[in-house]
C-alpha cells in the first residue's frame, strides 16, 4: 500500500540514518620524509570535512552494424579531497607543504633524492560511526600522496571566523575496511580487503 509510513519505518531508515558529521580521518607519516607523529595526530582533529570515496567504472560502447552495447570497461579512482581547520602554530599546513616539497622542489624542479617513489606515499583512513559511537563504515585509500594544498583566503573583514584550507590527495586505489554489513547483519567482505578496526595511526 502507497504512503505506508509503518511500512517505511520498518523497511526503510531502520537504523535512524547515517550522520555525516560523525566521522574522523587517520593518516599515516609516510616514510622518509622526517614528519612528526605529533603534526600527523593532530590533523585528525583539525579535518572538518572529508567524503567516502565515490566508486567509478567506465563503459565501453562497442558498435554493431550502426547499434552500440555497453560493456564494462576498467576503474578509475578520482582525487580526494579534505578541508582543514588552521590553528595559530600551523602545524599541520606546515606538514603538508613539506611532504609537497619532497615531491617536487619549489626551486629545483625535482623530487627529494632522498626520498624514494614509495616512501612519499601513505594510506588514509575514513572512518564513519554510528550514533552510539560504533564504527559502522571505513575506507582505507591506499598509495596516497598530496596533489594540491590550497590557499588561506585572508580578510580583514572575516572576524569570528577559524582559518582553512583545502587539501586534495591523488591514491592508487581504496579499500572498503570495515562492511556496514559485518556491523549490522553479518555479512561478509566481498573485496578480499582489509577488516581491522583500527585506524593507520591506531585505535580511536
Amino acid at each position: 500500500m502507497p504512503f505506508n509510513i509503518s511500512a517505511f519505518k520498518s523497511n526503510g531508515l531502520v537504523y535512524g540514518g547515517a550522520r555525516p558529521s560523525l566521522f574522523n580521518v587517520f593518516m599515516s607519516a609516510p616514510a622518509g620524509l622526517g614528519i612528526d607523529n605529533v603534526s600527523v595526530d593532530k590533523f585528525r582533529f583539525v579535518c572538518k570535512t572529508a567524503e567516502l570515496p565515490e566508486s567509478t567504472v567506465s563503459a565501453i560502447d562497442v558498435p554493431y552494424f550502426g547499434r552500440k552495447i555497453k560493456v564494462a570497461g576498467e576503474r578509475a579512482f578520482q582525487d580526494w579531497s579534505v578541508s582543514v581547520m588552521n590553528d595559530e602554530d600551523f602545524s599541520v599546513r606546515a606538514m603538508f607543504e613539506s611532504w609537497s616539497n619532497a615531491l617536487n622542489r619549489h626551486v629545483s624542479n625535482v623530487r627529494d633524492p632522498s626520498v624514494s617513489a614509495e616512501q612519499y606515499k601513505t594510506d588514509l583512513e575514513v572512518i564513519q560511526y554510528g550514533k552510539d559511537g560504533s564504527e559502522i563504515r571505513s575506507y582505507q585509500l591506499i598509495g596516497a600522496f598530496p596533489t594540491n594544498i590550497g590557499a588561506i583566503s585572508l580578510n580583514w573583514d572575516s572576524a569570528n571566523a577559524i582559518e582553512e584550507f583545502s587539501v586534495t590527495f591523488a591514491y592508487d586505489y581504496w579499500i572498503p575496511a570495515i562492511e556496514a554489513s559485518d556491523k549490522k547483519a553479518g555479512g561478509v567482505n566481498v573485496y578480499g580487503g582489509l577488516t581491522a578496526v583500527d585506524g593507520p595511526a591506531g585505535p580511536v
